[in-house]
């Protein structure tokens, strides 16, 4: 075994897994291997960085793998953070939160409905983590979650952190600015905008629309696709009749075309086909290419 794996083996709060089986670790369940570092400690984390890159071995993050695609060839790293918390700060109303990276995006859902923190309703139905949710700059139709991000801290690969202050120029649609290779996402200072009794109603309310138009049953990577300025992704491949297209275990979803449905032991060479053949066709009938939202976690070029 390599030496750095021999080190990280011996680290304090840090659980390590050699071409571990990933399939259950994204909600798309995709047959997936790789090493995965489960790290509980800031101190941790920077040990671990520092020895990957001292080792020149590339890694990247894995939150709850709900919009992440793994390969199954097994040589990548993933880092997975269960940094510790206290939940009883979710259970006060306060003008700031600072919550770690690994903390459940549904649990700052239900903390809003407790509480009726107004803005928090962006993140309603996300399954991911909140470190995955500001990478991605996740949202819903009631706004995106750099509408309520004050600051980020970042660790690079050598083990320091630092501060980013939200603006105008650090976020764009379902995408961040300021994270670079080897960067980790640790915390985030969180506001709100007051506090609503109607909060927790326009959560309920919108968790049903929700499961009335999304397959939140099957395992799916949620959204593929980014929209476009035609429309949402979505209702365009809908329109040119591929909701219901097959191939071999995987199906674009009835419910809505914008999610691909794994109903077998696909993997990422099966999806990879879909989403081009879903590319392929819109870009015949509309002259546009459209670009994928899901996040691919390993070496290649998405599009």
């Amino acid at each position: 075994m390599d030496r750095t794996w021999t080190e990280l083996l011996e680290l304090d709060d840090v659980e390590v897994k050699i071409s571990f089986d990933l399939s259950k670790h994204t909600t798309m369940r995709l047959q997936g291997k790789g090493n995965l570092i489960i790290v509980s400690s800031i101190d941790s984390l920077k040990t671990v960085v520092q020895k990957l890159k001292e080792g020149k071995i590339a890694y990247t993050l894995l939150g709850w793998g709900a919009n992440s695609l793994i390969s199954d060839h097994g040589e990548e790293t993933f880092i997975q953070l269960k940094l510790p918390f206290d939940e009883n700060i979710l259970t006060e109303v306060r003008d700031t939160y600072y919550l770690p990276a690994s903390l459940s995006v549904s649990l700052m859902t239900r903390a809003a409905s407790n509480l009726g923190l107004k803005g928090w309703e962006c993140l309603t139905g996300i399954p991911a983590s909140l470190g995955g949710a500001i990478f991605m700059n996740a949202g819903t139709k009631f706004g995106e979650i750099k509408d309520i991000i004050n600051s980020v801290d970042v660790m690079n690969s050598s083990g320091e952190i630092r501060t980013v202050q939200n603006s105008d120029e650090i976020f764009s649609y379902r995408k961040n600015h300021f994270v670079k290779k080897g960067d980790v996402i640790i915390g985030a200072e969180v506001r709100h905008g007051g506090v609503s009794p109607e909060v927790s109603e326009t959560i309920k309310s919108y968790m049903k629309y929700r499961k009335d138009t999304q397959p939140l049953a099957t395992k799916n990577c949620g959204c593929v696709f980014k929209n476009l300025d035609l429309g949402g992704a979505g209702l365009i491949i809908d329109t040119l009749g591929l909701k219901g297209f097959e191939y071999k275990c995987l199906k674009v979803s009835e419910k809505h075309a914008n999610f691909i449905e794994n109903h077998g032991e696909s993997n990422l060479s099966d999806f990879n086909e879909l989403v081009t053949r879903i590319k392929n066709t819109v870009l015949l009938y509309t002259g546009k290419r459209i670009e994928c939202e899901v996040q691919y976690n390993y070496t290649k070029e998405n599009d």
